[in-house]
Formats: C-alpha cells, structure tokens, sequence
C-alpha cells in the first residue's frame, strides 16, 4: 500500500517525522484530508490540530497556523509552533 513520507516542522526544530496513511489538518478554506496519490497543494493551515494516521497509530500535534506543502507522496507542515502530547510549545 502506498504511504505518505510526512515531515512536520517547528521553527525551532523537526517534531516528527515519518510514513502515513492519512493527514488531516485545517486550512483557511475549512478542514483537509491528504492521502497518497494527492495532487500537489501549498496552503495556508489555521490554528488547530494536525493528525497524522500511520501503521504505528495516530500523532496529533497542535499548531498555531503554518503552510502545508504536498509533492508526490511528501508532505511537509510547517509551524511556527507545534505541541504535541510529549513536548512543551516553544516559540
């Protein structure tokens, strides 16, 4: 089964990284779902969670708003802050 190479991005540091199923984040123009195969996109995220479903289960990460970048099965999102259930905000 294809996967997504995901990479998510604070300014300060690479909080996760790994293959997954699904993403599903927040855009300006209402929730998004990418999975593999989708069309390259850039686009604006809003404050909100992003959910990364892979085989080792699901990540959640909290954001503060950033940019989300799909490319042939890469996903890359970058925020200036991420929090995630096993590390602190920074910013």
């Amino acid at each position: 089964m294809a996967s997504l190479h995901v990479e998510l991005v604070a300014a300060d540091r690479q909080v996760w990284q790994g293959e997954a199923r699904m993403i599903s984040a927040r855009g300006i123009e209402g929730e998004l779902g990418i999975m593999p195969g989708h069309a390259p996109l850039l686009t604006v995220l809003v404050e909100g969670d992003v959910r990364i479903d892979g085989d080792g289960g699901r990540q959640t990460a909290h954001i503060d708003g950033g940019f989300l970048a799909v490319d042939e099965n890469h996903v890359r999102i970058v925020a200036e802050t991420v929090t995630t259930a096993s590390s602190p905000a920074r910013g």
